[in-house]
């Protein structure tokens, strides 16, 4: 094993963290300030859970991913993939200031209502800043919708919960580097201090191309929208080449991504995984023939596990999400996106 200093020289240095706090809420070494992952006190470890759950510290994917899912399900580009569909929450309430389709809503509020999860490890807007957030209730889903591209530390939130032991059945919702920093810990690499990782039940990955520096994106909006009076943001297909802040009038204000590239993290320009390859779900925003102002109310969702296809079955037969066919070549069209962002990283 890596001596736990390989954190700060392998990861933090070299501007790879991606702050998901998958290394935070264990031990009072590691800490997050305004977005970014400190290390607070010198460790005299020789490998710890904070190297080993990392999701830029060295693993054997093949074999991470032989652990927890079917290997003939297995895509090149897109992980996992036992189905695509494109889908949004029945309820227009879960839609409403739903990032796109209100689907991780609407399946985190069906799996608390059947009992097949007791809390769910989410992002939680405080003030301007996203942070990790424990929500045990319908209400408490439905105030952690829509996303803020800045990745907050929703792993450390993951880790007390563990640690607390309280809830038996813990869902985790994330970023591609959040999830497979939560299968890392599934996997167990230390089984005597596994941190009660037998509790998390649910893992749904969220599509992402990156995420952004949260002072430079605030600093940004603000020149174009007052920080409180913003309630959503969203980028649409790379034709649109911006970002749309939409106020909370519901008024909308375009900003060219050539304002926003300088922004992304370095952490992740090198990350090769589009889709939330380690999940039971993965979900992004729909892409159809119908054109962007119908499919930015309907979301691709990919299901990869058999605990994932028994969880949207469940919602198909209680009515809970809409269903629309998935347009021909659906699924090419996301392998060639997802491919994209691989390539990029390989150059990174």
């Amino acid at each position: 094993m890596l001596s736990t200093f390989a954190l700060d020289s392998q990861v933090l240095k070299k501007d790879l963290c991606t702050s998901c706090g998958a290394c935070q809420g264990m031990c009072p070494y590691w800490g997050n300030w305004n977005g970014r992952t400190v290390w607070l006190f010198d460790c005299d470890r020789k490998e710890g859970r904070c190297q080993a759950f990392c999701p830029r510290m060295p693993y054997d994917k093949t074999a991470l991913r032989a652990k927890f899912f079917d290997p003939a399900d297995t895509d090149p580009d897109v992980g996992p993939c036992k189905g695509l569909y494109l889908v949004r929450s029945a309820d227009p309430a879960d839609r409403d200031g739903a990032q796109h389709g209100g689907t991780v809503t609407a399946l985190l509020k069906l799996a608390l209502a059947e009992g097949l999860i007791d809390a769910a490890v989410l992002n939680h807007m405080n003030g301007d800043d996203p942070e990790g957030f424990l929500a045990a209730s319908a209400e408490d889903v439905m105030a952690c919708r829509g996303s803020s591209f800045r990745i907050a530390p929703t792993l450390a939130k993951l880790n007390e919960a563990l640690k607390a032991d309280e809830y038996k059945k813990i869902a985790v919702v994330g970023t591609a580097c959040k999830t497979l920093a939560t299968y890392k810990m599934l996997a167990k690499p230390y089984p005597d201090r596994d941190n009660n990782a037998d509790n998390i039940a649910l893992v749904i990955g969220l599509f992402c191309g990156w995420g952004l520096d949260w002072d430079g994106l605030k600093e940004l909006a603000a020149k174009y929208v007052p920080l409180d009076e913003i309630a959503h943001m969203d980028i649409p297909p790379s034709k649109y080449h911006s970002l749309v802040i939409r106020r909370k009038d519901g008024s909308e204000v375009s900003i060219d991504l050539d304002e926003v590239i300088p922004l992304v993290r370095p952490a992740c320009k090198a990350c090769d995984d589009m889709t939330a390859e380690f999940a039971d779900i993965s979900v992004g925003s729909g892409r159809s023939a119908d054109g962007w102002d119908v499919d930015k109310g309907w979301n691709e969702l990919i299901v990869r596990s058999e605990k994932g296809a028994k969880l949207l079955q469940l919602a198909k037969e209680k009515g809970i999400l809409e269903f629309k066919d998935m347009p021909e070549g659906g699924l090419d069209k996301l392998k060639r996106a997802a491919a994209g962002k691989r390539n990029k990283a390989v150059r990174e």
